[in-house]
């Protein structure tokens, strides 16, 4: 049993690669910076560093992970279905192309098995406080701090815009056309420079933040003597290879189908992504990377939402309230099957 927890471990990070790496950085690809495959290499290439310290920055995320949820000592058949439960999902949302929360995915999976493992020990009491609100709560979090980001940015660069004046010589005559040219100013410069480090400190927040969760419950059966630092270079090596394998799918959902990033707009996005990520990952709150990045991109917009996709927006919303119960049902399932 503990072999198969080691394998369901690795694919659910390969899993979560596909669908989260891509998040950090897909405004780089939307506001036309990079092509798609080079974002999602400095995501992964991000991602990677703030998985290999996340047991150091964000212990915390592992101890709700552990035993915050369900609070008992776990048995591999009970860590077995909680990733059959999380990786189908998740793998199922990256085939349809829909980004969604491997955090929503763990948590409903670790009630769902939990509920007939040890129903007792299911913290029913902290569940609102510790993981709901923040889930919840970080989408509009996200999407003020991006609002205001945004507003400001584009004040700041506009009025730093060139003008000049062209001169245009006809029919003997001298005529003077004077047009407005926007051009690349030192703060627009900057903003391309700083877009790049906002993406990955958004990717390497991600990592911070997910791995711990996937350690966490990879730790509930370590095999052959496996260290808690052995898990955590395994996730960390599937989670990369995941990216890279199959992240253009998310990443391009996102760049393209929300909403149109300008440059400016994509670094404000980051920024808030990458703070309220990191801020989570060493509070011990569970933030979703996928509902954070969203909300900041959806952020972008303001109070202009006729430049949101509707219908892609409606299907992320859809996803995002299927996961927890999908993830729950299919743990529970497979919890049955194991015992």
């Amino acid at each position: 049993m503990e072999i198969l927890v080691l394998i369901l471990v690795v694919a659910l990070a390969a899993a979560n690669g596909a669908n989260d790496v891509p998040k950090g950085v897909a405004t780089l690809a939307g506001a036309g910076v990079t092509r798609i495959r080079t974002a999602i290499l400095w995501g992964t290439i991000t991602t990677a560093v703030g998985c290999l310290v996340s047991l150091t920055l964000a212990s915390k995320m592992t101890a709700l992970f552990s035993k915050g949820i369900v609070a008992t000592t776990p048995t591999p058949a009970f860590a077995a279905a909680v990733l059959i439960g999380t990786v189908s999902w998740v793998v199922l949302a990256t085939v349809l192309k829909l980004p969604v929360s491997t955090t929503h995915a763990l948590v409903g999976s670790l009630l769902g098995a939990g509920s007939l493992f040890a129903s007792s020990a299911v913290q029913w009491n902290g569940l609102l406080s510790k993981v709901v609100l923040p889930l919840l709560l970080s989408i509009l979090v996200a999407y003020a701090i991006s609002a205001v980001l945004g507003v400001i940015t584009r004040r700041l660069v506009a009025r730093s815009a060139a003008r000049k004046s062209t001169t245009v010589v006809e029919s003997g005559s001298t005529m003077t056309l004077t047009e407005t040219v926007v051009e690349p100013t030192t703060a627009q410069k900057a903003i391309g420079i700083v877009h790049w480090g906002t993406s990955g400190l958004a990717s390497f927040a991600r990592g911070l933040n997910d791995a711990p969760k996937i350690v966490a419950i990879g730790s509930f059966a370590m095999v052959g003597g496996m260290t808690t630092t052995g898990m955590l270079l395994s996730v960390t090596v599937a989670m990369a290879l995941g990216g890279l394998v199959a992240g253009s799918r998310i990443a391009d959902r996102l760049a393209y189908s929300v909403i149109k990033i300008p440059h400016v707009e994509g670094f404000t996005a980051n920024l808030t992504t990458a703070s309220l990520v990191g801020l989570g990952a060493t509070l011990g709150l569970p933030m979703s990377t996928t509902q954070v990045s969203a909300g900041a991109i959806s952020g972008i917009a303001a109070n202009d939402l006729s430049r949101l996709n509707k219908k892609t927006v409606r299907d992320l919303l859809i996803a995002w309230i299927l996961t927890p119960p999908v993830g729950a049902g299919v743990a529970a399932l497979a919890y049955l099957v194991l015992a």
